[in-house]
């Protein structure tokens, strides 16, 4: 027994080590290219490793409408002070958990030279309503540079039950 345990062992480990056929790691073979045919028509590039544009929520289709209506209550907004521009903050709370999809939306009826006017938005889901504040809240942020945060002296940001104002 011990003889045909050694045999085996050894048979093992001198026929892993050799490129035979017999060696179970060589039973597929080394990989090879092959070409491909593609439809160049069907996926709009000739790279088939480069997919088809689709829906993304990082990319926006122009024609694509928003549907969301504006939130309850704006509960805070923050202007933060970056480098070469300023990032404004804001959290609301829905009427409703879940809102999602939140923009800040440009108001253009409220602004005017000095004011920037946002209305936050956000599509809400059929949740229930009595759930707490932290269920119902929502964070939306807009980027804007030094230029178009010159001459502003306010920002205005308003919901469906009040506005927040904040000024320099």
């Amino acid at each position: 027994m011990k003889k045909t345990l050694s045999v085996v062992i050894v048979a093992g480990v001198v026929l892993t080590g050799c490129s035979s056929s017999w060696n179970p790691v060589n039973w597929f073979g080394q990989s090879e290219p092959a070409p491909v045919a593609v439809d160049a028509s069907a996926t709009g590039s000739a790279n088939p490793l480069i997919p088809a544009r689709r829906a993304s929520i990082f990319r926006r289709n122009a024609a694509e409408t928003y549907l969301g209506s504006p939130i309850e209550t704006i509960s805070e907004l923050l202007i933060e002070r970056r480098p070469g521009g300023a990032i404004i903050r804001v959290t609301g709370t829905a009427n409703r958990a879940g809102p999602f999809e939140v923009r800040l939306i440009p108001d253009e009826t409220q602004t005017d030279g000095d004011t920037l006017a946002y209305t936050m938005n956000a599509l809400q889901s059929a949740g229930p309503a009595n759930v707490r504040p932290a269920a119902r809240s929502a964070t939306a942020a807009v980027w804007l540079t030094d230029q178009e945060l010159f001459g502003i002296r306010e920002v205005r940001v308003a919901g469906r039950s009040n506005v927040l104002v904040s000024r320099r």
